[in-house]
């Protein structure tokens, strides 16, 4: 058998290629292959791009773009929302870099949401003369971020801790990743925080999470399967700014039907199950907790760190949860007796109580100056001021 066709074979494929070339329109985009070359017995099928005013329909999809977007801003604009700043890991790390790069006698602030929204730093700025490094994430038991800075030489300051009970003595750690990422954050990490900071958040109200398309059509109200417990995302509750400044979002208290909204969730969560742990294991969790808490505030008293716990306010059914969950008794104060650290329960003075708590657990934004002002007066006057009675590590204060 031949193992090529003949010349004349070729030249007449060649004939009906270009008749065939003559017939087809021409294909202005189409990239010439071995198909289009005689001797090919089975010719790839040509699909020619049609001609179109390319120019015009991009402008069209980018201009229906813009529209959609400016629709959906704008929806969100009308619903409350304002441009803010996402509170990412990212956002975490640059706070935590700062005691590294020359901050390390700074004050610093670490709990879970009570204390990130309700201690406003401009407040403090104005009080102490200097403005501590916000180090609180949500949801969050502060204390890994603890055991990192009593590992950290460089961190000589001051350390408020504050005690969320049900997150703090459970070990909860709902974004627990901020070590991690903080450790291996590559340059285009944080180019990226830093271009997003600077060019998307500060003017889109819709770029947050809570907003997102995805989000929004998840918190329907989808049929649930039989034995399915109901359950809510926690919602929107709060503002934050590029240092970690946060605030309870005004609409959480000035909106009845959204504020209705967040204590649903928090109803939700708060209303025992089934499958929750025995107090038994409460406690047991609570005493592991406390057990790493002494071993770092131990690390940091040490160096000279002043250490000072503190209980914010809730109200409601959150705090009947939390007294029935973590009784003062079996978590607070054996927290103070094992770390030998002093600690301000807002039960214990009246400065700290009466203020509104829109969804049991975060003071207003309304009030979050005043609760600030009375916080800080009372570390001032019993711990850290030059008058205190005693220090933060437990005994008089030598400096003082």
């Amino acid at each position: 058998m031949p193992s090529s066709i003949s010349s004349s074979d070729g030249a007449a494929l060649a004939l009906t290629g270009a008749a065939r070339d003559r017939a087809a329109p021409a294909d202005h985009y189409a990239r010439a292959t071995a198909a289009d070359r005689p001797g090919v017995a089975q010719p790839v099928p040509a699909r020619p791009v049609p001609v179109q005013p390319w120019g015009r329909i991009m402008l069209g999809a980018l201009l229906l773009l813009v529209l959609l977007l400016g629709a959906w801003e704008g929806y969100w604009r009308a619903f409350g929302a304002r441009p803010g700043i996402a509170n990412t890991y990212g956002l975490w790390a640059i706070q935590r870099r700062r005691i590294d790069a020359g901050e390390g006698n700074a004050t610093v602030l670490l709990g879970a949401s009570r204390l990130y929204f309700d201690i406003q730093l401009s407040v403090w700025e104005r009080l102490a003369g200097r403005r501590p490094i916000q180090l609180s994430f949500e949801g969050t038991s502060p204390l890994g971020p603890v055991e990192d800075l009593a590992d950290d030489p460089n961190f000589t300051g001051r350390l408020l801790i504050g005690v969320a009970p049900d997150v703090f003595f459970s070990g909860f750690a709902l974004r627990d990743g901020m070590l991690t990422y903080t450790r291996k954050e590559s340059p285009s990490q944080r180019v990226g925080q830093w271009l997003s900071m600077r060019f998307v958040e500060p003017y889109l109200a819709f770029y947050d999470p809570d907003f997102a398309l995805a989000t929004v059509l998840e918190r329907q109200a989808w049929p649930l399967r039989p034995g399915m417990r109901r359950s809510m995302e926690v919602r929107k509750l709060a503002v934050t700014a590029a240092d970690r400044a946060t605030h309870l979002w005004a609409k959480v208290e000035d909106d009845p039907a959204y504020r209705a909204i967040t204590r649903e969730v928090w109803t939700l969560e708060l209303t025992p199950a089934p499958d929750d742990p025995p107090a038994a294991v409460l406690l047991k969790d609570a005493q592991e907790q406390i057990a790493r808490a002494a071993r770092a505030v131990a690390k940091l008293r040490a160096r000279g760190v002043q250490v000072l716990f503190v209980r914010l306010p809730s109200d409601g059914p959150f705090l009947a949860a939390e007294n029935r969950n973590f009784p003062r008794a079996q978590t607070w104060d054996p927290l103070l007796a094992a770390t030998h650290a002093p600690g301000i329960h807002f039960e214990d003075y009246p400065e700290l109580q009466g203020y509104l708590l829109p969804e049991w657990s975060h003071v207003a934004y309304s009030q979050a100056d005043r609760f600030t002002a009375a916080l800080y007066g009372i570390i001032e006057r019993e711990f850290w001021g030059p008058n205190a009675r005693a220090s933060a590590t437990g005994a008089p204060d030598p400096a003082h």
